[in-house]
């Protein structure tokens, strides 16, 4: 049910309102009143229907995942840290101090099912909007990255120990009785000296007999609700090194192998993002993931559309790097790649493209704080569409904390400049 409108209180003397106690020039505050609130609610509340118990307000549901995406909280862990900061509070709109958590946890994961990726994604196109003109530059910086997925690297033997205990479960839940069910087996061999390609083919066998079985003995309404998690096993089971398309996780069976090149990492198990930086004020006005590893140089065609989208300017050049070999244009976006300089080129050409290129660099250390600063490093949603609101709200989380820093920097300059006026003026009337 859609929420029911809160009465704003009139503060006393007893009980004042929580703003007239804090701070007004605070970041969060100030971020508070330029955030389009009243949007979000018109946005969302047609996902919501008018019987049942009435729903969490919508800022204050907003606000948690951006708080959560800001500082680099769980979901368990924003509600605490809400109930001790007082401007976490003023944030989402409170007007009295709490001290009950404002929902609980997995609110949150029923919120972000709510909305799903287009609402995560005005959520982001509001964090553009902020930033007003800076976001409109001619020139973009474009590269892509990859969202690892909360899953543990895959081997064969830790996908049948798995395959193994789930059909354990299975059994257990449908009363099915096996005729040998490897419990005692399993941790004996798990502490054995053997080849590892030994043991995990002794794993496969232990795990084809458990899944034959139940396909035997489960009741035909079990084994239909029960048919594509075993189909799942089996496929696991079957699968060679070569095979294209392979499952690397029974949770997220979805997930991509993806290696980048690096020295320290070879294989990325998660999808590939791609973000769009604008080349001198550093905003991200792009974000998009994918669900197969597609070539670099044919994901711009869409983080292109994404950005002319959002900002209603068409960027007209983009820079990227060597990984984006093959396209010079795209719609009127000219792509820039480093290469060796042409002899007709003249010394200010060469030293344009020279800036340029180092100035592509800088997309670099926003991905760096993308990952580590707002949540990408590793995704905990499940599934692609929650990686694609992650990515959404850690770009959004960005752009933010950007238009903060940015707002701290015009204070700081405006006092400085108070200060030094004030200081010319004492030293004149004094040597006056």
């Amino acid at each position: 049910m859609k929420a029911k409108p809160k009465k704003q209180p009139q503060g006393t003397f007893l009980y004042p309102d929580l703003l007239n106690q804090l701070n007004p020039k605070h970041p969060l505050l100030q971020l508070a009143t330029r955030i389009p609130w009243e949007r979000f609610e018109a946005e969302f509340s047609t996902l919501y229907s008018d019987q049942g118990r009435p729903a969490k307000p919508t800022r204050l549901m907003v606000g948690l995942m951006l708080l959560k995406q800001l500082d680099n909280l769980s979901d368990e862990r924003v509600v605490e840290v809400w109930t001790q900061n007082p401007y976490y509070q003023a944030f989402c709109g409170m007007t009295e101090f709490q001290w009950s958590l404002p929902c609980d946890p997995t609110d949150l994961v029923y919120f972000r099912k709510r909305i799903g990726e287009d609402g995560a994604r005005l959520i982001f196109e509001t964090s553009v909007e902020l930033h007003g003109d800076d976001a409109k530059e001619r020139e973009i910086t474009v590269d892509t990255t990859v969202q690892e997925k909360n899953i543990t690297f895959p081997t064969d033997l830790k996908l049948m120990e798995k395959i193994i205990k789930n059909c354990w479960i299975i059994a257990d839940r449908e009363g099915v009785q096996l005729r040998r069910s490897f419990r005692r087996t399993l941790p004996k061999l798990r502490m054995k000296r053997m080849k590892m390609a030994k043991k995990a083919k002794k794993l496969s066998t232990m795990a084809g007999a458990l899944i034959r079985e139940l396909h035997r003995k489960l009741p035909s309404e079990a084994l239909a609700s029960h048919r594509e998690r075993l189909d799942l096993f089996e496929r696991v089971r079957n699968q060679k090194r070569s095979d294209k398309n392979k499952v690397y996780s029974l949770h997220e069976p979805d997930i991509l192998c993806i290696s980048k090149g690096k020295a320290h990492k070879q294989y990325e198990f998660g999808r590939k993002a791609s973000v769009a930086v604008t080349k001198t004020t550093g905003i991200i006005v792009g974000a998009m993931s994918f669900n197969e590893n597609v070539y670099d140089g044919h994901t711009l065609p869409d983080v292109l559309e994404q950005c002319w989208t959002i900002t209603k300017a068409c960027p007209s050049v983009a820079i990227c790097d060597r990984g984006y070999r093959g396209l010079k244009q795209v719609g009127d976006t000219q792509i820039l790649i480093p290469g060796c300089p042409k002899k007709k080129d003249t010394r200010y050409q060469r030293l344009k493209a020279r800036q340029r290129f180092r100035r592509r660099a800088a997309i670099e250390p926003v991905i760096g704080h993308l990952k580590h600063d707002h949540r990408m490093a590793r995704s905990y949603l499940k599934g692609a569409v929650g990686d694609a609101i992650n990515l959404f709200m850690a770009a959004a989380a960005f752009n933010f904390r950007k238009w903060m820093r940015k707002l701290g920097g015009l204070f700081a300059l405006l006092v400085l400049l108070l200060f030094a006026g004030h200081s010319r003026q004492r030293l004149l009337t004094s040597t006056g």
